[in-house]
């Protein structure tokens, strides 16, 4: 029978290691290759290797390297064997073995394929980073279906003031700008609830999850007793998205995550205070260490213009968004900025930040800085800076 010829290869179990493999494996095996234990830093001195003498002061000293940098090197070395393997098959196909293994299973006579390591190794690159945390990307990361998970930041601020209240809320469309002023107080209450739970797994291969996600931000004027403590804004957002798992390095930064999905926002209430608009959302993640950069564009699904009650939120909300995450020791910092990626008198913007601290066992404090437009849909394109303080019910990395 001729030989099979594939590009995957699979070792046959019990392991025994083709004479292709350990060729192919030899220079990355060489580079891995930790000196044994040794009982005192001074016996590592003598090793030339600025990597294994390393490797040896870490053994001395009980060193560890984290789970996701373990995962990412192991990875990184996968790759590399398969792609000495297809060098070396295009040299020598004839010797290719079989790309098929397999074995007895347990308590019969099937035969199973059996797991390609090489394959297994790149699926669980970045296990145990901030996005694996947040996203399960690693292929061992995965948890099911219908399991729910932190998406935005969990709060409640008691405490949230603006340095303008917005009494005229306005639109290009007359049928969404109001007659005469509001009153509203500049301080309210605000709190935001948020989650997501994956409705589809692993929908190409090991890769490709399908999320839903729901966000509730509301406005409560519950120091305004005169107009009977009204909830003043509350924002409704369900999306839909379509999440991967990448594996690459730019600028010492790790690509993890690529996305695409549908989103939907609006304040549920009748013109003239309607407000509610439809995008398509890309998103693209990267994180280092204790690091995590979230980049999203967005495209407007547009509306004829007798329904648009907000046909210029893009030159205020922006048209894209990035969000940057530090996390350490309980503390949980992010700045999101945003901008319409326009000129002119269509440059507008905003910029969050905020700090999620511990202060006793489960209890978490919260305090938000916001400066821009949009910081709710009936602000859109109303400039203000806002101060929250609170609490986070929800640690969201």
């Amino acid at each position: 029978m001729p030989p099979v010829r594939n590009k995957r290869f699979r070792l046959p179990r019990p392991f025994l290691p083709h004479p292709l493999l350990l060729i192919a494996a030899a220079p990355v095996l060489a580079q891995a290759q930790v000196p044994a234990t040794p009982a005192t830093p001074e016996a590592c001195v003598s090793i030339n290797a600025d990597a294994d003498r390393l490797a040896c002061y870490d053994a001395v000293h009980g060193h560890k390297a984290r789970d996701t940098r373990g995962a990412d090197i192991a990875a990184k070395e996968a790759k590399a064997i398969q792609k000495n393997l297809e060098i070396a098959e295009e040299v020598v196909p004839e010797a290719t073995p079989d790309a098929v293994a397999t074995e007895p299973a347990r308590g019969g006579g099937e035969l199973y394929p059996m797991e390609d390591p090489l394959h297994s190794a790149v699926a669980n690159a970045g296990k145990g980073s901030l996005l694996d945390s947040r996203w399960e990307l690693a292929r061992d990361s995965k948890l099911g279906i219908f399991n729910f998970r932190a998406y935005k930041p969990v709060y409640l601020l008691p405490a949230f003031w603006s340095s303008d209240a917005n009494e005229t809320p306005h639109s290009p469309n007359p049928n969404n700008t109001v007659p005469g002023p509001i009153p509203v107080d500049a301080l309210e209450a605000k709190f935001q609830l948020s989650f997501k739970t994956k409705a589809w797994e692993n929908i190409f291969g090991d890769n490709g999850d399908l999320w839903l996600a729901y966000t509730q931000a509301s406005h409560w004027q519950v120091y305004s007793a005169e107009t009977s403590r009204p909830f003043r804004e509350t924002n409704y957002e369900p999306e839909v998205m379509l999440t991967f798992r990448n594996n690459y390095q730019i600028g010492g930064w790790n690509g993890r995550l690529a996305g695409i999905g549908i989103n939907h926002q609006s304040n549920g209430r009748a013109d003239p205070l309607s407000r509610s608009w439809n995008r398509v959302v890309g998103m693209i993640g990267l994180d280092r260490e204790n690091w995590a950069l979230t980049i999203r564009p967005w495209w407007r699904v547009s509306e004829s213009e007798n329904d648009d009650n907000n046909s210029d939120i893009e030159d205020f909300v922006g048209r894209g968004d990035a969000t940057l995450v530090y996390v350490r020791g309980g503390h949980q910092f992010s700045v999101m900025g945003r901008h319409s990626l326009r000129g002119g008198d269509r440059s507008h913007g905003a910029v969050q930040l905020d700090w999620g601290f511990p202060i006793n066992n489960s209890l978490r404090g919260h305090i938000q800085v916001f400066d821009g437009y949009g910081e709710s849909l009936i602000d859109y394109n109303h400039r203000a800076t806002y101060i929250g303080l609170g609490i986070s019910l929800l640690e969201w990395y």
